[in-house]
């Protein structure tokens, strides 16, 4: 099956962005992977500055001067600083060759300062990935839930979110999710638990459902798993891989002559 992995990161490897990227498609090669979406530059800031949101983004771009047959970006945004990150989505995406945007741990995703993110990205017909979580020992402070994401979605139903990591604890993280139809579940990250592919297509739908390693933080054999090993129809398993992805990736590479 050809697939598409929605969660990348290029930190972990060693280089300039495109040998880092280099690394990544050698990997990917290896695995059948065919596409990488790839988002936050060589070092993860958590609540990143301006200039450290602009260099990221730089780095991302850097890469995909290089790898934009095999490469997808998305531009990594902090609500805290909005009208940096509304240029930079100016910058990256409209103007630019990314097609998504990452928003990860520097605010809660159901602030209001979301909202103008959410409003221009539905312009730009760029989805919006959403790092969730939900942990025992308590979440940074920033840091979103797939609860927070769902009342995100339901200001915003003209918009297209991904549920990064489907919040961590992916049972809680696909009931909350469930009742919106623009928010995808990412199976990426995590341990490769059983089960967790099968109740995605139970109560979301197998359109609803995105392939996604989190590399270099987990490995593709772990991550492949959790869709070769479900108990779900090859059809259920080529949408996740790619179809999905593909599907809501397209009105943004479309703007830019991208013919898939």
């Amino acid at each position: 099956m050809e697939i598409w992995d929605g969660h990348c990161h290029i930190s972990g490897y060693s280089g300039t962005p495109a040998e880092r990227v280099e690394q990544m498609v050698a990997l990917a090669d290896l695995m059948g992977v065919a596409r990488l979406c790839i988002f936050m530059g060589s070092t993860f800031q958590q609540d990143p500055t301006p200039e450290q949101l602009r260099k990221a983004n730089d780095e991302i771009l850097d890469a995909l001067k290089a790898w934009s047959s095999r490469a997808f970006g998305f531009v990594y945004l902090n609500p805290k600083h909005l009208d940096i990150s509304l240029a930079e989505l100016e910058r990256c995406v409209r103007k630019g060759p990314m097609v998504a945007i990452k928003l990860w741990v520097a605010q809660h995703c159901d602030t209001p300062e979301v909202d103008a993110i959410v409003e221009r990205a539905i312009t730009l017909d760029a989805p919006i990935f959403q790092h969730t979580w939900r942990k025992v020992s308590g979440n940074l402070p920033g840091e979103s839930t797939a609860v927070e994401l769902a009342r995100l979605a339901a200001r915003h139903p003209k918009a297209t979110f991904i549920c990064g990591h489907t919040g961590g604890d992916w049972e809680q993280g696909i009931r909350a999710i469930a009742p919106y139809g623009n928010v995808y579940a990412d199976l990426g990250g995590g341990d490769p638990t059983a089960g967790f592919a099968e109740m995605a297509v139970r109560e979301l739908g197998e359109d609803r459902i995105l392939f996604g390693s989190d590399i270099p933080g987990r490995s593709y054999g772990s991550q492949l798993a959790k869709v070769y090993g479900a108990r779900i129809s090859d059809t259920a398993k080529a949408k996740i891989f790619t179809t999905n992805l593909k599907g809501i990736l397209t009105p943004a590479l479309a703007r830019k002559g991208v013919a898939l």
